[in-house]
């Protein structure tokens, strides 16, 4: 069973944000073997969407993404750091992360478009949620990425 939350970065707990940068660390940077700054300086402007596992006081991140306030990263409300761990992949854990946020997304960007900057091998999975490529391929840390656009319309 998973507990779902929807918090801005101020309402997060410290062990909270441990595991989800812990988390994302695993991820991206040990599991793509890609050096980046994760800590980008946006987590502060930004909705998180968390999926845990277990109970206090060690619950586990199973799924987990964040949106970044319109004109911070994009003019638009963004998403990004979208994962799944990988004991939770294949169960559609990542599919019910998406749905999910974009439920939460109608209060507060009701009338807005939202954007992705996304792996490119993932444009299918978030076409199935509306979005369309934007831009070109880019690299981004050394891989391939694109610009996808969920119009307002299909938002709500």
């Amino acid at each position: 069973m998973i507990d779902w939350q929807w918090r801005r970065f101020e309402d997060l707990d410290i062990h909270q944000l441990y595991e989800i940068l812990r988390v994302r660390q695993e991820v991206f940077a040990v599991e793509q073997d890609c050096a980046y700054q994760d800590a980008d300086g946006k987590d502060s402007c930004a909705w998180h969407l968390c999926g845990w596992s277990g109970r206090a006081p060690h619950p586990q991140l199973q799924a987990y993404l964040r949106v970044v306030d319109p004109g911070q990263k994009f003019d638009e409300p963004s998403i990004g750091r979208v994962l799944t761990a990988a004991s939770a992949r294949g169960t559609g854990l990542g599919r019910e992360l998406m749905r999910r946020v974009l439920n939460e997304l109608r209060s507060p960007f009701p009338d807005s478009a939202i954007r992705i900057s996304a792996q490119q091998h993932l444009q299918k999975f978030y076409g199935e949620f509306g979005f369309i490529q934007c831009s070109e391929v880019y690299d981004e840390d050394g891989i391939p990425h694109i610009e996808m656009l969920r119009p307002p319309q299909s938002i709500g």
